[in-house]
């Protein structure tokens, strides 16, 4: 399976199975898209193949385009030679494997979500989590129940040495004095069981002060900070319980954090809805503000939320991301780029096949932590009883829901199986699916048609780079 389209002045072909990516001349385009179209990939040693091919081809391209029979024959050699090295019309030999991997890690955990604190002290009114509340009672976690989690994690993750662990909210920041501590905790212990703990932390930035940007940029392999962009459209959600805007108060926390940080990872991560489909205004003011690592996610909430994207903005979405590609390109060229979360590709080696086709790793490599030390598959699960998987201080119990994600890839979902992305996204996430349409292997079909563009655009921006990147080594 191949996927072929037109992007950043590139004829771009992706196949599915093999990974690879071709950017191609006109010639070439149109043959493997009449190759794929008749049906002709087993057939092409055929003389008669050859020469139905290289007619159509001759159809679209006559000789007085200075196109000779010998460059169609040339042409027509070069995508064979692709088709036999495995890197075109390549097929999908993972279905048999996709459940084995997993079977493999044993339940081995390696990283947790914290819940920190189920309590905020904004009122967003998109957000996922109640406003921390996760529709249950405003709590914070005790240091006893966070050393627990910890202590699970380590018992958990089996001979991995890398662990990871966000704090997480609600606001973390409200409950930070226990994040002090149990990160003491963490180095205090990790050299005892020969692990190496990876924090990040995820803040509404109300609370930075002159302790937590310390803290964070000694301590926070990543911090995430929380930003809708534009003045406008981040005062217009992002409001504490009087209503008051929020981005007056956290925009120079947030500067002075960063500039301080030392060029240590973090991002800023918006959030944008039916209100700024434009979303790009929004990331042009991050970087006016001078941000340089950004994402900004599409709105996940209720349906008829006046935040839900529509019908009518999707087309405004990918014009978007298109517009987002070609303005990362040119930044690229002025010496000044950025990094757009979403864009984040590598062509020449790219994410291994166990995350193509194994899926997200909730509930079996990722587990959240609710203040009360219940666990639960991931952040966006928590609250619901049916999801709950056991806690921290007995165990995972409730096995049948573990099973269920467990077997949750890529070709558990029937809508996955004709998809060309299915091999970047993996299947998509469990809980976008979840609540789209009440199963963990059904499909967010607004969130797949945009994930789709986003891949088109991320990888006609990695095709860009690369060649252009050859070209000026060439010179």
């Amino acid at each position: 399976m191949i996927h072929q389209y037109k992007l950043l002045g590139y004829n771009i072909i992706l196949d599915v199975a093999s990974g690879a990516v071709h950017a191609t001349d006109e010639v070439c385009y149109e043959m493997i898209r009449i190759i794929d179209e008749g049906g002709y990939q087993d057939m092409l040693e055929l003389a008669e193949v050859r020469s139905k091919v290289t007619g159509a081809v001759r159809e679209l391209f006559p000789r007085s385009d200075g196109l000779t029979d010998a460059d169609l024959d040339e042409c027509y050699d070069d995508v064979k030679a692709l088709v036999s090295a495995g890197k075109l019309f390549a097929p999908d030999t993972f279905e048999p494997i996709a459940g084995k991997l997993k079977e493999k890690t044993g339940g081995v955990v390696k990283a947790l979500c914290l819940h920190i604190a189920h309590t905020c002290n904004l009122n967003c009114s998109y957000c996922f989590a109640s406003q921390g509340k996760y529709n249950g009672e405003r709590a914070v976690m005790s240091f006893e129940v966070g050393k627990r989690a910890l202590d699970f994690l380590i018992e958990n993750s089996g001979t991995r040495r890398n662990l990871e662990v966000d704090f997480f909210g609600g606001e973390p920041l409200m409950n930070f004095d226990v994040v002090k501590r149990l990160v003491a905790y963490a180095r205090e212990i990790e050299g005892k069981y020969n692990k190496n703990f990876r924090f990040t932390l995820t803040t509404n930035g109300v609370l930075i002060d002159d302790d937590v940007i310390e803290f964070a940029n000694k301590e926070m392999s990543n911090v995430v900070l929380s930003l809708d962009g534009r003045r406008e459209i981040h005062d217009k959600f992002r409001v504490d319980y009087q209503g008051r805007g929020s981005f007056d108060r956290i925009v120079p926390k947030f500067q002075r954090l960063v500039r301080e940080r030392g060029g240590k990872n973090y991002y800023m991560r918006g959030t944008f809805t039916h209100r700024n489909p434009d979303f790009l205004e929004d990331i042009k003011a991050m970087l006016d503000l001078g941000f340089r690592e950004l994402s900004m996610e599409p709105v996940v909430c209720a349906k008829g939320d006046e935040g839900e994207l529509t019908e009518e903005d999707f087309p405004i979405v990918c014009e978007q991301y298109e517009r987002l590609a070609e303005l990362m390109r040119e930044r690229d060229k002025a010496g000044d780029p950025f990094t757009f979360y979403h864009y984040m590709i590598d062509l020449t080696g790219g994410p291994c096949i166990y995350k193509r086709i194994s899926g997200c790793g909730s509930d079996t490599e990722y587990m959240a932590v609710t203040p009360w030390g219940d666990l639960y598959p991931c952040h966006q699960f928590v609250g619901d009883e049916k999801f709950k998987l056991g806690d921290v201080f007995s165990g995972v119990s409730n096995t049948a829901v573990r099973e269920e994600f467990a077997s949750c890839n890529v070709y558990a979902r029937e809508e996955c199986r004709d998809c060309w992305a299915r091999l970047y996204c993996s299947g998509g996430c469990a809980a976008n699916a979840y609540h789209a349409t009440g199963s963990v292997k059904g499909v967010y079909e607004y969130g797949c048609r945009l994930f789709r563009k986003r891949m088109e655009c991320a990888v006609a921006l990695a095709v860009a780079r690369m060649l252009e990147d050859n070209e000026g080594a060439d010179k």
